[in-house]
């Protein structure tokens, strides 16, 4: 197929989503209920800047009403555009029903790049942004809750929720208008490393599953693999951290925007962030190959590739030469639809991003249950945790000292099962418990019917699936 025919991201979507609902003996209309985004509000406004007015474009897309609030990132990027915006709600809405958040899907864009400008600026921007959506109720507790996106984070998102406090002075709830904000701002604990310690548990996940990893022809655990990561942004640095320095992996390609760093011994995340903090890319790092074409090293020889920056990396003119058995998709819509077929057919297995990123959303979720609440998770219970496990201690101490040198308690073992769970480890069981429910719908999904080739399809039926039965509760 020529590249000329490559589908859009926008078509890649829909062409993923069709696969799917062929499969599906959905009611006549719901199907494309379904499929079709609800509402797109396009906004074009005007801020002083350098002495004279500049006019920015901002969107922000409802794909889906069938959960409220709807949910979903902010991105700023001067490749934003309606279609894009609107493919992104659409995958928000299918990975909010499959790891079963009580959102529909959502997503904002403004078409800027945010390098251009100083802080002071780009909070002027930010403000009057988030001014245009929240007079529309396009950013508000209990209607639509957005998150940082590429181009965003906290800094972002405090501003957001400032501007919203500002609007609206009385509602008890406004911190809960955004979630992704700093931790002493509402946020919480987990929340910068959500995503990428989601990739993390769902690579774990995958590998309880030995006939999945089977299929990928692999075998083992985590520990030994050979990971190639493309994009060291907030998403690919923690996957790639926690991988190689909890799960024995080893990153052996690192891909960023100035070229990629290769090294079959292994690289040390931590040093090449770092470097690329310094020096603003990865050109001249001293442990490890430098290839100038990065694109590449998304071909080299790997056992599990990590597209976790852009969309359609993995594309028609590359497809054919992607050499690693098993892709996970932390960025959205990394592999275009295209690609998507090529990989099916050589047996590549891919973890689908509606499920492999879906960490951000999952804790976003946490951080909205914590605002509208205002109490942080573990506050009540953690001290009463600690004074039960303190009862048990003092028997085993009592047990220790009776038996003296024919019995005694591990060294650590007293501080480890004395401390009550804080925020941060409720925040990380409550992902682990997410990514593990989710994958094994999906897989039971792909193992339970001949028609269904792979975990793409199985995802899209099993989120589809609860939209479609949301929808007939509410008398669609």
């Amino acid at each position: 197929m020529p590249a000329s025919r490559e589908p859009s991201f926008r078509e890649s979507v829909d062409l993923m989503f069709n696969r799917a609902v062929a499969l599906m003996d959905l009611p006549p209309g719901l199907e494309e209920k379904i499929r079709v985004c609800n509402a797109t509000y396009t906004v074009r406004f005007g801020v002083r800047l350098r002495g004279q007015i500049q006019t920015f474009t901002g969107y922000r897309s409802v794909h889906s009403e069938h959960m409220e609030p709807v949910k979903g990132g902010i991105r700023f990027a001067l490749g934003v555009n309606q279609d894009e915006v609107e493919a992104l709600a659409a995958l928000m809405t299918y990975k909010c029903a499959l790891v079963e958040t009580p959102f529909g899907g959502s997503k904002g864009g403004l078409c800027i790049d945010p390098r251009q400008y100083e802080e002071h600026e780009l909070e002027l921007i930010t403000r009057r942004f988030a001014y245009e959506l929240a007079k529309r109720d396009l950013i508000n507790p209990s209607q639509n809750v957005p998150a940082p996106d590429m181009g965003t984070s906290e800094r972002e998102m405090a501003w957001i929720a400032d501007q919203y406090r500002r609007m609206n002075t009385t509602d008890i709830n406004a911190q809960a208008c955004v979630t992704g904000k700093p931790t002493h701002a509402g946020g919480i604990q987990g929340r910068v490393e959500a995503t990428g310690r989601g990739v993390q548990f769902a690579l774990r996940e995958f590998f309880r599953h030995p006939q999945d990893v089977a299929k990928a022809g692999l075998s083992g655990a985590l520990d030994g693999k050979r990971v190639v990561v493309q994009g060291l942004g907030n998403v690919g640095y923690h996957a790639a951290k926690f991988l190689s320095g909890e799960d024995g992996a080893k990153i052996t390609g690192i891909i960023e925007r100035d070229g990629a760093l290769v090294s079959e011994k292994g690289l040390d995340v931590e040093a090449v962030r770092n470097w690329i903090g310094r020096h603003g890319g990865v050109k001249g790092y001293p442990d490890a190959e430098f290839v100038e074409t990065g694109a590449k090293v998304l071909e080299h020889d790997c056992d599990i590739l990590i597209p976790a920056a852009l969309e359609g990396v993995i594309n028609l003119n590359n497809a054919d030469r992607i050499r690693a058995p098993l892709i996970i998709e932390a960025a959205n819509g990394p592999v275009t639809a295209g690609a998507d077929e090529v990989l099916r057919d050589k047996g590549c297995v891919i973890i689908p991003d509606m499920y492999a990123n879906a960490g951000g959303v999952t804790v976003s979720y946490f951080e909205w249950v914590k605002n509208l609440s205002h109490i942080r998770f573990g506050r009540m219970g953690r001290r009463q945790e600690e004074a039960r496990h303190q009862l048990i201690v003092n028997e085993l101490q009592r047990l220790d000292e009776h038996l003296g040198d024919a019995w005694s308690m591990t060294p650590d073992f007293k501080d480890k099962y004395l401390r009550g769970a804080g925020e941060l480890e409720l925040v990380r069981s409550g992902l682990d418990d997410t990514m593990r429910t989710a994958y094994q719908s999906m897989s039971e999904t792909w193992h339970a019917r001949s028609d269904v080739q792979d975990l793409r399809t199985a995802a899209y039926l099993v989120s589809i699936g609860r939209v479609a039965l949301s929808y007939k509760e509410k008398g669609l």
